[in-house]
């Protein structure tokens, strides 16, 4: 019998709840995507909660982080979604990921680092150039704190130079990005199914 598998999709908008949000629509066309391949996803909008800056897991005084971070451990796979601003991921990607390099140094109970086992898919989005960029950045860095990273695992839209159309707005979802979100979905259920049957070792 196949595992249960669970997602948590981490949108790193600007926007604050209840603000609509094009990363918001495409992680959720991910996370149903990975509901077809039977995973439970979840849902965190970054930017509605308090992360402190910082390089460990609980930087005290009100931080946030511990509770989301527990979403984190206890998800097999990360949806790591983000708007592209400049041709940069958004500053609330950045402290995720600064949040997240705190895993370098934790570990679970058979001494592997905490998130070994657990794959990451990367989704942007944005009305500039700067997806592949983006990608590669967030691959490298999840990829150093242990995350592994599906075969085309990432998912983008650019909306056309100059212009304001969000992906929100359009009414219907792009066939290369429609492809692109089943692939990703496809191959990271097959690989974190992987991981569940037989992990990696300490």
């Amino acid at each position: 019998m196949d595992p249960q598998l669970t997602a948590l999709m981490i949108n790193c908008t600007l926007k604050p709840s209840p603000a609509e949000s094009s990363t918001h629509v495409l992680g959720e066309q991910i996370l149903a995507e990975l509901a077809e391949h039977g995973v439970v996803g979840d849902r965190i909008r970054a930017v509605d909660h308090d992360i402190r800056p910082g390089v460990m897991t609980d930087m005290g005084d009100g931080d946030e982080w511990p509770e989301l971070r527990a979403r984190v451990l206890a998800a097999d796979i990360v949806v790591f979604a983000t708007p592209t601003w400049l041709g940069q991921a958004s500053s609330v990607a950045q402290r995720v990921l600064e949040r997240l390099d705190a895993e370098l140094s934790e570990t679970d109970e058979q001494g592997r680092p905490s998130l070994f086992d657990k794959v990451a898919i990367a989704a942007v989005v944005g009305n500039e150039d700067g997806a592949h960029h983006i990608a590669a950045v967030l691959f490298q860095a999840l990829d150093d704190v242990g995350f592994s990273l599906p075969a085309q695992g990432s998912v983008y839209w650019n909306g056309e130079a100059m212009h304001k159309t969000d992906y929100k707005d359009l009414p219907s979802t792009p066939e290369k990005v429609a492809q692109s979100t089943k692939t990703a979905a496809a191959n990271a259920a097959h690989l974190a199914r992987a991981l569940k049957i037989q992990p990696y070792s300490a």
